[in-house]
């Protein structure tokens, strides 16, 4: 008897391989997607901070001048805010570019990742 179910024991350890193979794929794929993902967020961070010190430290540079100029730190601090907002304003109206255009592909490819496409990379 066990030579006649020899073929479908085989066949049972070959599926559960193959089954353990295509689980390991899709955790070596997540991973990869959310390794680029998390550094991408971290690199955004790092970036949008470093572009805060900047701003920060341009607006007093530039209140100190212009209070020299005109003679008044605080008309020049009202001028300066008045700058910052409008940038806050152009901001918020291309929000849909800057932000929807360029997360949803960068989660498209970590949901939907084609192994294709990757052998086109190398």
């Amino acid at each position: 008897m066990s030579h006649f179910t020899q073929p479908a024991e085989d066949l049972s350890r070959q599926a559960q391989e193959y089954i353990d193979l295509r689980l390991d794929d899709v955790k070596l794929h997540l991973v990869k997607g959310l390794s680029v993902s998390v550094s991408k967020l971290v690199g955004m961070i790092l970036i949008l901070g470093v572009a805060t010190n900047l701003v920060l430290v341009l607006s007093f540079g530039l209140i100190l001048l212009v209070g020299e100029l005109v003679g008044s730190y605080a008309w020049s601090a009202i001028g300066v805010a008045v700058l910052l907002a409008i940038a806050v304003w152009i901001l918020i109206r291309k929000r849909e570019s800057l932000f929807k255009d360029t997360f949803v592909p960068l989660f498209v490819n970590l949901l939907f990742n084609d192994d294709d496409e990757d052998e086109k990379e190398k």
